[in-house]
């Protein structure tokens, strides 16, 4: 029986003769994703913005459940809540995002920690209160600089590894495509005003390990071909290099939407904002892999003798001895 292609064998797609008006539009949509966060700003949840933590422990349950707690909480108006477990299986810090004003008033805000806690209460009999306190805006701000660092060093470390297992050139290019993935999902949820939460910095770290995975790929065969064909122009060789990789880069790009389609239309609300960022960076960290990484290569000098080894001194003097031309 015969295989199923997704993409023909041989293709011969022209993909670097657009270099130049995509790759324009690649610095034109990293700027206005970046002004459209200065400008609107990003909608962060209670991770980021701080709130009202509530911790209960279920003293007649093994776990706590979590499921449950959710949609009781998510009935009183407030938001999605951020429910995490705290230390022992059974109890869990519950926290939820404060209206304008009120973190500066302390009964206020206990009144709202005691509103959730007595809607635990009122279908989990059996509950400790363990905590009713409120989150600051300075704390907040102190984990949105830690995830903005996180961020930076894994790009960071990304670069210098792919420096030095390839050159200097491919380190460029892969940290542009990076930057160009990550500016743009920032865009999107300054756009929409989706919520911005730790879930999302995970959703960030993925596209970077998928559009880093992809743009390796594509490297390690362009790596390959300039040591293969050495006259060939650097154009061709990477429409080549890009070509001999589509299939495999199709088939991992669907393969992954059959799994976040599901989610993004019939998935829990809470996993709304994850799936959205990690399905618009498949596009995004597809499309950078070429038209961001490939373009950098030609522009930054990588030739076709990049990965031969260059002959010393000592070596030229050894082989002119032996009589070799």
């Amino acid at each position: 029986m015969r295989l199923l292609k997704l993409v023909p064998e041989n293709t011969n797609f022209k993909f670097m003769r657009w270099r130049v008006p995509f790759f324009a539009v690649s610095i034109f949509l990293i700027l206005a994703s970046w002004v459209l966060v200065a400008v609107n700003g990003l909608n962060f949840g209670v991770d980021f913005a701080g709130g009202q933590e509530i911790r209960v422990t279920f003293t007649d349950r093994a776990e706590a459940p979590i499921p449950e707690l959710r949609e009781q909480l998510g009935q009183l108006g407030l938001g999605d809540p951020v429910i995490q477990r705290f230390g022992d299986p059974n109890s869990v810090s519950i926290r939820v995002a404060l209206p304008e004003g009120v973190e500066s008033q302390p009964e206020a805000a206990a009144a709202i920690g005691e509103r959730v806690a007595s809607a635990i209460d009122s279908r989990f009999p059996n509950v400790r209160r363990d905590a009713n306190e409120t989150v600051s805006g300075k704390v907040a701000g102190e984990f949105r600089t830690r995830a903005a660092y996180a961020l930076l060093a894994a790009m960071l470390a990304v670069a210098v590894y792919i420096w030095v297992r390839f050159e200097w050139q491919f380190g460029v290019g892969a940290m542009f495509a990076l930057v160009h993935d990550v500016s743009l999902t920032m865009g999107l949820f300054a756009l929409f005003q989706l919520e911005f939460s730790l879930q999302i910095v995970a959703a960030v770290l993925a596209i970077i390990g998928y559009s880093l995975n992809d743009t390796i790929v594509i490297y390690d065969r362009i790596r390959e071909n300039l040591m293969k064909y050495r006259k060939m122009p650097l154009v061709e060789l990477l429409d080549l290099s890009v070509n001999e990789t589509l299939a495999r880069t199709v088939m991992t790009s669907l393969t992954l939407l059959l799994a976040l389609i599901p989610l993004l239309l019939f998935g829990p609300a809470s996993l709304f904002g994850l799936v959205a960022a990690i399905f618009f960076g498949l596009f995004v960290g597809t499309y950078s892999s070429v038209y961001a990484a490939g373009p950098i290569l030609l522009w930054t000098g990588v030739r076709s003798d990049s990965f031969i080894p260059k002959e010393s001194p000592a070596d030229r003097q050894e082989r002119i001895a032996r009589g070799e031309a």
